[in-house]
């Protein structure tokens, strides 16, 4: 994508729920739409599916607390409870009236935890390939390791071939920007977070929650698997849900024009993109 032709408005920060949350903010018109990223993924590197939501919506995509530019600490609780009161916080903040929440892994948990505990302005949901372990239930099968090593790696300046045995089918672009990013991400959050990924329970969640929602399921994942589908929709029974057959996890890096089809018009309008993840 040209320069000209981009929908980034621009960067900031606001002091919401107590930390300084920064976000960068595409488009400008149409549906609020609140970008969430995963354990390891700073706001700037979901910018290619920014760029296309916000085509038709007016789109924000968060630093989650201890990624990227938002605000870390060795004080901060880096846990889901704080990380949804951060995203109510934020859309309570900017006024983002009927905004709906797209978060993808981590993100997806906290949208359900956000939906649950701070609903105040959120209107739709969209969950990508969230992570379905918890209390009692099959352990997240990404190994914490993978996290740490990686981030130790940019941390110390390793180049981003570094990063391609952890990621072997992406791009040397894609692989360039997390190398450039990486080593914004906080290990305590980073602990944190897969911590939570086995110790909250989100599934008491889901059966409390009413408001329209989309489940997007990567067919390459092994993060959502057939039996899990099953309890999430008995959970949720208006809940939709849309497959990504040829993706893995990271669903737009493995088939961006698959990932944008998932969506069909569930937030308003079918969403067209380019294939800007695979350059």
């Amino acid at each position: 994508m040209t320069i000209s032709s981009s929908t980034f408005l621009h960067g900031g920060n606001v002091r919401a729920n107590g930390i300084r949350q920064h976000y960068l903010r595409y488009g400008g018109k149409g549906r609020p739409v609140v970008l969430v990223p995963g354990i390891t993924s700073p706001a700037v590197t979901w910018g290619f599916v920014a760029e296309t939501l916000a085509r038709h919506f007016d789109t924000y995509v968060l630093d989650v607390r201890g990624r990227g530019l938002s605000e870390s600490s060795d004080a901060l609780d880096y846990g889901l409870d704080a990380c949804a009161a951060d995203v109510g916080a934020f859309a309570e903040k900017l006024d983002l009236d009927g905004y709906a929440l797209v978060g993808h892994s981590m993100g997806a948990r906290i949208g359900i935890r956000t939906a649950r505990r701070h609903p105040r302005g959120l209107e739709r949901m969209v969950l990508i390939d969230p992570p379905v372990s918890g209390p009692g239930r099959r352990a997240y099968p990404a190994q914490l390791d993978w996290y740490i090593d990686s981030i130790r790696l940019m941390r110390e300046g390793a180049g981003f071939e570094a990063l391609r045995p952890f990621s072997p089918t992406w791009t040397e672009a894609q692989l360039r920007l997390r190398s450039e990013w990486l080593h914004t991400c906080d290990e305590r959050a980073i602990v944190a977070t897969y911590d939570g990924f086995h110790q909250d329970d989100i599934h008491a969640d889901l059966k409390q929650l009413d408001l329209p929602t989309l489940l997007m399921v990567a067919g390459r994942g092994d993060v959502i698997r057939a039996a899990d589908l099953e309890e999430m929709q008995q959970l949720m029974p208006a809940m939709q849900v849309a497959h990504v057959p040829n993706a893995g996890h990271m669903i737009p890096w493995d088939d961006e024009p698959g990932f944008y089809r998932a969506f069909g018009d569930f937030l308003g309008v079918a969403i067209q993109g380019d294939d800007h993840a695979r350059q």
